[in-house]
């Protein structure tokens, strides 16, 4: 099933049992945050929470959560709430290949209900903005997917991005934003500022959940993270033009802010409790100046919280990050087997591997390095071998414990890129990356002794079957 908005996917949630609404009252903070920091230690089966009783606001009605599970991030896929994590990737890769699905244009937006301009904006009337982690700088927007287009090239809509990206928000008509510059909208921005101007944006809040995760996904430069929203969701993407800026955005969005990242413009942002579990300083960074904002009646603030994972972050940016990696890796790599970019949005990554001759696997390895994602993250890269599976951590520990030889295996490259969000950075923005080749030495590489491998029982595969029948009853 295909959702056009946030509210049927809360339905969805609610019909499924998924979805948890707090209806006593609760304080902005740090009740709102605590729950969703609470709600992960849930498991993978943990519901979405949804807030409208909050101290000090009218109206208030704060989503959280949304993705945060392995059952909600399937039933946004369409998929039953019971669906495991191998199988996700699998269907995310088997849907991938029918990529690309053009978006489909609708008039009547749902988010043209109400809007305010200029002077007339207070970002503070429409959001009931709560902080996340008692460390942050200040109040946060942190799930909603930013379009922009590449200034030297408006009309290719490959090259218009939707990422999802931190906003600070600075005043009642002033955000700051974090523009990591492995990511396309900072390519947007400095190639604006090299022409004199200011790069026009749109800001949704409240999509329906495949866009979410398509914002999420690291894709390549020209990919139109729209065309994959219509592939994952089996129908072409709602999409309907910004009123000032002109901006495709989601038709289904809760609120569209309209305005423009000023060039040459930095103020101090930060700090922020980030998906890295850890804090980052205040640095000076691009301001956004609100010109429209448009929003419907009695609009549903959708925010992620993050901390130490999992959290929600880290189930929105799992498969979704696992699935470009393995397609940009089977291109130059058929041996690629499987990739599991899950831990920290891909900082560690473990890729399996036919091994084709002596030193291939490290190969594959510094070939992940050069993946528009790993340029900035992909701080580990562990190699393993096409039996073993990277997403069973035991099999993965038990490759690194037998295979790997230290004085050989590790592969250690200094002075790389590395996203400044990255607590274990030399600078800001650079590192040195980690390749370890847990795999059996192939000709002409005879290190070790690996002749002798035990090997699963023919017949296991037969009993596997009857024991888990025999389980169910």
């Amino acid at each position: 099933m295909a959702y056009d908005d946030l509210r049927s996917f809360l339905d969805a949630l609610d019909k499924e049992g998924q979805l948890l609404r707090i209806t006593e009252e609760v304080m902005p903070e740090p009740d709102v945050a605590a729950a969703a920091n609470a709600v992960s230690r849930l498991g993978e089966a943990a519901p979405a929470l949804y807030f409208d009783n909050v101290a000090g606001f009218n109206n208030a009605r704060i989503a959280m959560n949304v993705h945060g599970s392995w059952a909600n991030h399937a039933l946004a896929l369409g998929l039953p709430t019971t669906t495991g994590t191998k199988e996700q990737v699998a269907e995310f890769i088997n849907r991938w290949a029918k990529f690309p699905v053009k978006p489909e244009w609708r008039d009547n937006p749902l988010w043209a209900q109400n809007s305010v301009e200029g002077d007339d904006i207070n970002l503070f009337d429409i959001l009931p903005l709560v902080r996340l982690n008692d460390g942050d700088g200040g109040f946060y927007i942190d799930k909603a997917g930013i379009v922009s287009k590449d200034p030297d090239d408006p009309e290719n809509s490959g090259k218009q991005n939707f990422g999802i990206y931190r906003i600070e928000v600075k005043g009642p008509r002033k955000l700051a934003i974090l523009p990591v510059p492995v990511h396309d909208i900072a390519l947007h921005l400095r190639k604006a500022e090299e022409r004199g101007e200011d790069l026009p944006i749109a800001i949704t809040l409240g999509n329906d959940p495949v866009l979410s995760i398509v914002a999420a996904t690291p894709m390549e430069y020209d990919q139109n993270e729209y065309e994959l929203a219509g592939a994952l969701r089996g129908a072409p993407a709602p999409i309907a033009k910004a009123p000032l800026t002109g901006l495709p955005v989601p038709w289904g969005s809760e609120i569209v802010i309209e305005g423009v990242i000023e060039g040459r413009k930095r103020e101090v942002e930060g700090p922020f409790g980030e998906f890295t579990g850890h804090y980052s300083g205040g640095r000076n960074l691009p301001v956004i100046r609100i010109d429209k904002i448009s929003y419907r009646t009695d609009p549903i603030f959708e925010h992620l919280y993050l901390g130490v994972p999992w959290t929600e972050i880290d189930y929105l940016v799992a498969a979704n990050t696992c699935v470009p990696l393995y397609e940009q890796l089977k291109k130059d790599f058929p041996e690629v087997q499987a990739v599991n970019a899950m831990y920290t949005h891909g900082l560690a990554i473990i890729v399996s591997t036919k091994n084709r001759y002596g030193g291939f696997a490290k190969a594959v390895g510094m070939r992940v390095l050069t993946t528009p994602h790993g340029l900035g993250y992909a701080a580990i890269v562990i190699v393993v071998d096409e039996n073993v599976d990277p997403f069973n951590l035991p099999q993965v520990m038990w490759a690194l414990s037998t295979k790997m030889n230290p004085s050989d295996d590790l592969i250690v490259v200094p002075h790389l890129s590395l996203v400044e969000l990255a607590p274990q950075s030399d600078n800001p923005g650079t590192g040195a990356k980690l390749i370890i080749d847990a795999t059996t030495p192939a000709r002409p590489d005879n290190r070790g002794n690996y002749g002798n491998q035990v090997h699963d029982l023919p017949e296991m595969g037969e009993w596997l079957t009857k024991l888990q029948q025999l389980a169910k009853h």
